[in-house]
């Protein structure tokens, strides 16, 4: 499950998602009633943590708490294990979930390809239990 590199180079990449650009397919594409992923720290607050770029993910809200922690209980930063683990499990979490959607993104892909050849079959005249006029003979 997720990026392999290789697989873009030696095999076809147009099956395969480019890791560093947004899905093409909608959130909910398959899945009705599904929701989009929103971000629980806003903008100011991570401006206000003084957050960098690569920390500013899905799970902002809980590095805010562990900083913050860290901050007040300074000499004892091991008071903040609790505060740690719920930021350490978000992150893996929200790994997984970006690994889900590049596979489901690579399927998607692939069954787009799949369709269209079987389109381009059809519209040749050699479609499935069809047999090609050169075949025939």
């Amino acid at each position: 499950m997720g990026a392999h590199p290789a697989r873009r180079y030696v095999t076809d990449p147009s099956g395969e998602p480019d890791p560093k650009r947004m899905p093409t397919f909608p959130a909910d594409y398959g899945f009705p009633g599904r929701k989009e992923r929103e971000m629980v720290a806003t903008q100011q607050q991570m401006n206000d943590a003084q957050l960098v770029l690569q920390q500013r993910d899905y799970c902002a809200h809980y590095l805010i708490r562990l900083l913050k922690c860290k901050r007040d209980s300074f000499p004892n930063i091991l008071a903040c294990k609790h505060e740690q683990h719920d930021w350490d499990y978000c992150e893996h979490l929200d790994y997984v979930m970006r690994m889900k959607e590049f596979e489901r993104e690579r399927r998607l892909l692939q069954r787009k390809k799949r369709r269209e050849q079987r389109e381009a079959d059809v519209a040749r005249g050699q479609g499935a239990g069809e047999v090609a006029p050169e075949v025939a003979l």
